[in-house]
């Protein structure tokens, strides 16, 4: 049985066979990750540097904002240089280090979308103890922990399934290097040490969602009892994008990881994997910015700031 250390690269699932058709992919995935970039980039600038800004909403989007411009650069450019090069290859350390830094960084994303909807609730629930329960610390506080949380989960994910011997080839079925297609490779019984991994992890992923769904009850609740139709309308103005950044995350990685064995192949799994990986990082930013006028407005004065500051 060759033993792990014998595979020194990966091969990459390609999105497409013809160059035309690779050229076309290179060019979409580099619109894609240029908005990417331009979207979380203005709001890091934003919150950075407009004091209006500094709350702890805005301090929680901007963690956010890093973490989706992370995730993105983790696995996309890795795809347009193979689309443009014509090439399937990443190195067995590179595989290793984007399946560290993805579980890194989708784990964190999702216990800060967990903090971000406890903030929500606390801002309409109890707008009165709003300043004692989430001051400057607490809220440093609560993020490194989504941040040390996530670290703790890629370090014990990664060391897990590279630790496996692989017998079945070095062909990942994914554009990226991702758990479950790297433990197909495996044939050591110890596998059911990563599937067990993975299953706390998914254990504290609902536990999660369970906390968020359960805030917005009271949110809802909360706003609905509101006798001024313009509070109602500010307060759900400000929920609603963390709600559909949430769902969009929730719905694309439930459909991927729990759809019926019969509608499975690798392009559709192709296609899935690039719906949860790629397109809600690009997507945050416009969800967000859409119909916050603080956003939109620290956005506008960034603009106007920047040709002052040349002369």
């Amino acid at each position: 049985m060759p033993n792990i250390s014998s595979v020194s690269e990966f091969l990459l699932l390609a999105f497409a066979d013809t160059r035309e058709l690779q050229l076309l992919h290179f060019a979409l995935f580099l619109g894609i990750y240029l908005a990417a970039l331009l979207g979380n980039g203005l709001i890091l600038s934003a919150v950075a540097c407009h004091h209006r800004l500094h709350t702890p909403m805005y301090f929680f989007l901007l963690n956010l904002a890093l973490l989706d411009l992370g995730c993105i650069s983790t696995t996309l450019p890795k795809a347009m240089a193979n689309a443009l090069w014509d090439t399937r290859a990443i190195s067995y350390q590179g595989c290793a280090l984007q399946v560290f830094l993805y579980v890194l960084l989708i784990a964190s994303e999702f216990y800060l979308l967990t903090i971000m909807s406890y903030d929500r609730y606390v801002a309409i629930c109890k707008p009165l103890h709003y300043g004692s329960l989430l001051g400057s610390r607490a809220c440093a506080q609560m993020a490194a922990a989504a941040w040390g949380s996530g670290f703790l989960n890629a370090v014990l994910h990664t060391a897990s399934t590279f630790s496996l011997p692989l017998c079945r080839g070095n062909a990942v079925d994914q554009f990226f290097c991702e758990i479950p297609q790297i433990l197909k490779l495996s044939c050591s019984e110890t596998c059911l040490r990563e599937v067990v991994l993975l299953e706390v992890s998914l254990c504290l992923t609902f536990a999660c969602f369970i906390f968020i769904s359960f805030s917005y009850v009271q949110i809802f609740r909360a706003v609905l009892r509101m006798p001024s139709e313009q509070g109602r309308h500010k307060a759900f103005s400000t929920c609603l994008p963390h709600l559909a950044v949430v769902s969009l995350m929730v719905s694309t990685a439930m459909f991927a990881y729990l759809k019926p064995p019969s509608i499975s192949s690798p392009s559709h799994d192709l296609v899935v994997a690039f719906l949860y990986s790629v397109v809600p990082p690009a997507l945050n930013p416009l969800i967000y910015s859409m119909r916050n006028k603080d956003l939109k407005y620290g956005v506008r004065k960034l603009f106007l700031y920047m040709p002052l500051k040349h002369y």
